[in-house]
């Protein structure tokens, strides 16, 4: 028996206009659609960023069949290495339909691009969207988490979670399709426990209502979740609650430590307060990171209670009055600054890493002491070549000592020369090591002589050949007897000269 329809695929929008919520962002990438039909288009990609179940994939799909458009659907989760990019959705940015329609090429998780199975990937969706003759979607819940050279390339059209009401009205659509008599309040109670996902909404209305007639608030049980996006219920009770047990009891629910919580509570403070209440729920809020700056120094996680308690309880009855209105929560804007710094962090990270490595430090005290002497000293145009090659710093990391951009030439140009410097010293090894090979091999054995050379010694120095009769003529010049090794370099000595005599020139390591 097959199994049964999810109903986030049977009631999939089939058309722009039935993607409920992000009104703005619809008209945003029909727009896009719209000159690409022109044969004039804005930008060849977009990225549709936002919460997960907000409609972005459901967008990019109901917009293919609303222009009749040839689609193909590209998960980066699944085939995000370099190989399958160019294998699979290049050709098809680059070939034209039979019916000369823009085909259009969707590729989701567009941000789960990361570790070595991916290595190329982000690379590989950057060429894409450069080179591309079709529509490119690209789809990504954390816009941040996506290479900046990428996100200037391609234009950003953000969904935003769904609000509860509007998931109310489709669960009651579909419950009514479905032929199951609910109660709309029910219904608002579990498009709010979705957080504003709209997928996991629907979910949870399927695993309720199923083999059921009518929703009763017991079945609600299985459709509760512990979600990310529930952390703006939770801030709602602390900021317009009036009971501090509650707001503490939210929290239980969170998938979210003390530690990231504080951040939510601390970014939505001053949205939410103002005045004296601003000002002692930063006081209470201070106290509670001083708890968490306890646990981590002291690794006792018991006072995580303490703190959180703080954060939420405190910070409710921080307010003299109960407080009402929209307050539009946002996510920590600690964590935007972090995703736009990854980069330039990482390149920091490694230039302390190199530096630690040469000066026999840590990394911490290389960052904090060692960078900025560094920096001075590549400022020496005739010891920053030198000085970098020693280190193998690459553009980036000769850029952020200096205080530059890797794209001015006083950077290009002592990294070209360290390049240089560092491949004649590659030479050089090399030239070491086969020389001390030759040396560890014997060149020449010398072999006392026979009777057989009885004769041929009693003959004078210009007859005599060889290596033998140079080295005696050396050694006669220099007044002291000849050696085995004497003799084996005047061999050696005596080949290379017959060679060139000959017309022939021996081969280096380079000819080869």
């Amino acid at each position: 028996m097959p199994a049964p329809l999810k109903w986030t695929e049977k009631y999939r929008p089939a058309s722009l206009k039935q993607v409920l919520g992000n009104g703005k962002a619809v008209e945003d990438l029909r727009e896009w659609a719209l000159s690409w039909e022109r044969g004039e288009p804005i930008i060849g990609a977009v990225i549709l960023y936002g919460p997960a179940g907000t409609g972005k994939t459901s967008a990019a799909l109901a917009l293919a069949h609303d222009f009749d458009w040839d689609y193909i659907e590209m998960n980066a989760s699944d085939a995000r290495t370099a190989g399958m990019i160019e294998k699979v959705a290049v050709p098809a940015s680059r070939s034209q339909t039979f019916s000369g329609k823009p085909r259009l090429v969707i590729l989701d998780e567009a941000d789960n691009l990361h570790g070595t199975a991916d290595r190329g990937g982000a690379a590989a969706m950057l060429r894409l969207v450069k080179e591309t003759l079709q529509p490119v979607i690209l789809i990504a819940n954390e816009y941040y988490e996506i290479d900046k050279s990428l996100r200037d390339a391609t234009k950003g059209i953000q969904f935003r979670s769904v609000r509860s009401t509007t998931i109310a009205q489709a669960l009651r659509e579909i419950c009514r399709a479905e032929g199951i008599e609910c109660d709309p309040d029910l219904l608002l109670t579990i498009a709010e426990k979705a957080g504003g996902d709209m997928r996991s909404a629907i979910n949870d209305l399927q695993a309720a209502a199923e083999g059921q007639e009518k929703l009763r608030e017991e079945d609600l049980a299985t459709a509760q979740r512990d979600v990310k996006s529930s952390i703006f219920r939770v801030l709602e009770v602390i900021y317009k609650g009036s009971n501090a047990r509650e707001a503490l009891e939210a929290s239980y629910d969170l998938d979210e430590s003390p530690e990231d919580l504080i951040n939510w509570v601390d970014e939505n403070l001053p949205l939410a307060y103002s005045g004296q209440d601003l000002l002692q729920g930063y006081e209470t809020l201070a106290r509670s990171d001083i708890f968490l700056g306890r646990v981590r120094r002291r690794q006792n996680y018991g006072l995580w209670r303490y703190a959180s308690y703080l954060m939420t309880g405190g910070v409710q009855a921080a307010k003299k009055e109960r407080r009402h209105g929209y307050v539009a929560f946002r996510p920590p804007s600690l964590w935007r600054r972090m995703g736009q710094t990854r980069k330039a962090r990482s390149i920091r990270d490694s230039a302390a890493r190199k530096i630690g490595r040469h000066c026999h430090v840590s990394i911490s005290f290389a960052r904090s002491e060692l960078m900025d002497f560094v920096g001075m000293l590549l400022k020496d145009k005739k010891g920053a070549p030198r000085l970098a090659a020693q280190l193998e710093l690459t553009a980036e990391e000769i850029a952020l000592l200096l205080g530059s951009s890797p794209g001015t030439k006083k950077v290009q140009s002592i990294f070209e020369e360290a390049q240089r410097i560092q491949v004649r010293e590659q030479i050089e090894e090399i030239d070491l090591a086969l020389k001390g090979q030759l040396d560890d091999k014997p060149a020449y054995r010398f072999q006392p002589p026979g009777k057989e050379d009885i004769g041929n010694s009693a003959a004078s120095p210009g007859q005599r050949s060889g290596a033998g009769g140079l080295a005696a003529k050396e050694q006669e010049r220099r007044g002291r007897p000849g050696t085995t090794d004497d003799l084996a370099r005047a061999e050696k000595k005596n080949v290379k000269q017959s060679a060139s005599s000959s017309g022939k020139r021996q081969k280096s390591l380079f000819d080869f």
